[in-house]
This record gives C-alpha cells, structure tokens and sequence, in this order.
C-alpha cells in the first residue's frame, strides 16, 4: 500500500503525468517525485505474453524478476498500465493532463501527435499544462525524426571524442550520462515555466531538450578554442586540458589517487608536500598558465612522488597539506563512506519480499522541504484502480477497460 503523499516537499501540491520510458524521462519523473509531487507514471499493460510495464524494470540486475535499478528510478511514483495506442487509453491521458501540471514524454517527435496527445491537444484543455519533451535531436531540425539515445548524444554533443586515451578509441562512461543530463536540464526547464506560468498570466509551454544539445551545454569552451585558436580538444587520458596539475596517479601499492592541485595557493602547498619546493616556488610555475608549459615536468614530479608511497600514506599527506584528493571510489567503498553515511545518501529500503537493500539518496539537500523516499518503485499498474477512480471512472467502466486490454 502506497504511504500518504508528502505534506512540505518543495513539490507538494504539483501533478506530474509521466509518459514514455526508460532513462530520460523517468529520472526527471524521479526528481519531481522524490520532492512531494504526485508523479503518474504511464506504463503498457501486459499482453499477448508480453510481460509489459517500463523495460527498465527488466535491466541490469534483477531480484525476484524485478531490475534494482527500477527501485531506484521508479521511486515515489504511483504505476497506472494505459495502452496509448488505444482510443480509450488515449482518453485516460487526456482526462488525466486536464488536472496536471507537467507531462513529460520522450518519444520520438511526433509519437504523441499521432496519438492525439501533442501538446496543443493537452493544453486546449488545460492552458496551464507545461510539457517536458526529452528526445535524441530535439522536436525541430533535419535530424528531428532520427532515434537517439543517450550514446549518440553523448557522442554529438562532443563528450566521447574527448573521453579516454589518445592512442586508443574513445570511451564511455559506464553509465548513461547523456540521458540524466538531458532529464537535469527538462527539470530545470519546467520549474522555470511554472514559476513565469504562476507569476504571469497562468500559461504553459513546451521544454523542448535534445539529449545532444544537453551534452554539449556542458563542454565547455570547446567551440570558442576552436574558432579563435583552431583548438580540437581531444582524449588526454586522465588528466585535464591546460589545467595543471590536475591527474590520476599509481600509489606504491598499485592502487590510483586523483589529486587537483590547479589552484595557485594549492599548488604551493601539494608541491610542498612532497618535497618539491623547487617547483612550488619557481615563478615561472605561480600560475596555471606557466604550469600548462610545464606539464610533463610537474605531472612526472606528483607521479614519482606517488611511485614511492602507498594509498593510504598519500591520503594522509594530502589531507595535512588540504589538497583536494580522493582515491577512486567502487560501489563497495561508497556504501561503507562515512561522508556518503553522515549526509544521507545511502537510504536503507526494504523491497517486496521484505528483502533489506541500499539505495542512493537525495540531492540537493533542501534545508526546509528536503527530499525522501516515501516508497520504492511499485509493482505494474498497482495505482491504476486509485488513480482512475480519482478522474471519474467507476468500477464497471474500469472493468471493461481491463477486459479489453486497454489497462
């Protein structure tokens, strides 16, 4: 059974109609629901054999049948099983959008026009509505009709030409990066057209977000070195283009530190630290823009320094002479981290079958209307009945819906 809805979230009081799958949709439904809002997520009712629901609740690692990463992302959201290609699940949405706030979707362009779901259908009836669309290049442009995935977004956007070593092809980050930017910046989006909707005039709008375009907002100034110096940045392993010294280095015992010593003052100190006053005086080296000239020299000093001591010992020098550092964290180091414990962000969960689990927490931190976990994602269509009931439905109509495999 589903808690009762937050009371001082920072969300509470909005409705959200989540439609679509898989990543980027649903982890901008993820954020709205974990801060108090009632996020309905729209699922397919199973059929024909078809297990149905959010293919994510078949990825990656599964208990009992159900992926953890589904727990996760489904959070706090109540599961509603609509066939969208059936008139009658059409209707479901319409009726349901005419008392919300945002619907987010990431179908491909168009998906929901064909359904007579689009956005001006929904706003006809409810002016107010604000609509989140998460697609591969965006609801315009010559590639608009293209599928896209967060891997061609990230690859678009210019963050894989710029990921890994120089001699070998570029990588990936093992996670889907490109889709959790571009739900970031769909959130970002609507609260800023219900803040101008509720301030001026009570209107709507579409956020329209490009997985591609979301990549590229965070490069930088990669495109203005290029036009004014004919600067490709590229792939140059683990370390940062003309920030210096900012690396990964081998410890004594094999193991890997990641320490960022850009900073003038911290420069000083890191090249102290280890022996090196030389460098950390010089004054050719006092800025970033003299140590970029440099940068063999001073990478190959930290990284000798680093040969000679083990993890723990550089950790401990490190923290005395308050440079920023850090080991390279598994998922086993985070789940025992006395940071990651003190501010929250191991949640302890408890699955259906009553099994104890970790999940990650909250962020940001609200000092006033702090977000929570209230439950974990809920079984396929377990809310449909309730939330159907609440739009008007009665039993016998709910009934023959389920019988004819619109629900």
């Amino acid at each position: 059974m589903t808690p009762a809805a937050p009371s001082s979230g920072a969300l509470t009081g909005l409705k959200v109609l989540e439609l679509g799958q898989l990543i980027a949709g649903p982890f901008a439904g993820k954020i709205f629901a974990e801060f108090g809002a009632e996020v309905i997520k729209i699922e397919p009712p199973a059929a024909e054999g078809k297990p149905g629901g959010d293919p994510l609740r078949q990825w990656r690692l599964l208990h009992e049948g159900t992926s953890l990463w589904w727990y996760v992302q489904a959070r706090n959201k109540k599961s509603v099983t609509v066939d969208l290609r059936k008139a009658d699940g059409q209707e479901i949405v319409r009726r349901l959008a005419r008392s919300c706030d945002v619907v987010i979707e990431n179908f491909r362009p168009g998906t929901l026009e064909k359904w007579g779901l689009g956005y001006d259908a929904l706003a006809a009836e409810n002016p107010g509505l604000v609509m989140i669309r998460l697609s591969g290049f965006g609801q315009t442009g010559p590639y608009r009709d293209q599928p896209g995935f967060g891997a061609i977004g990230e690859s678009m956007g210019g963050m894989r030409h710029i990921t890994g070593f120089p001699d070998r092809p570029p990588v990936r980050m093992n996670v889907s990066i490109g889709d959790a930017l571009a739900s970031l910046h769909g959130v970002i989006g609507a609260l800023m057209a219900l803040r101008h909707r509720d301030a001026r005039g009570g209107k709507g709008q579409i956020i329209d977000v490009a997985l591609y375009e979301a990549v590229f907002n965070m490069m930088e100034s990669l495109l203005p070195d290029y036009e004014l110096f004919g600067e490709i940045r590229g792939r140059i392993g683990t370390g940062l283009t003309n920030i210096v010294p900012s690396n990964t280095y081998t410890t004594h015992d094999g193991k890997s530190v990641v320490i960022g010593g850009n900073a003038d003052s911290i420069y000083k100190r890191l090249m102290h630290a280890i022996g090196r006053d030389d460098l950390g005086l010089d004054p050719e080296l006092a800025t970033n823009v003299g140590r970029v000239k440099r940068t063999a020299e001073i990478d190959g000093a930290i990284a000798a320094w680093a040969r000679e001591h083990d993890l723990d010992d550089i950790v401990a020098v490190l923290k005395d002479a308050d440079v920023p550092h850090s080991k390279i964290y598994t998922a086993a180091d985070i789940g025992a981290d006395p940071q990651y414990l003190a501010r929250e962000m191991i949640l302890q969960a408890t699955l259906p079958d009553g099994t104890a689990i970790k999940l990650p927490g909250i962020v940001p931190k609200l000092s006033d209307t702090p977000g929570e976990m209230r439950w974990v994602g809920p079984a396929l269509g377990e809310h449909t009945d309730e939330v159907l009931r609440a739009i008007g439905y009665g039993a016998d109509e709910i009934g023959r819906l389920r019988a004819s495999g619109t629900i």
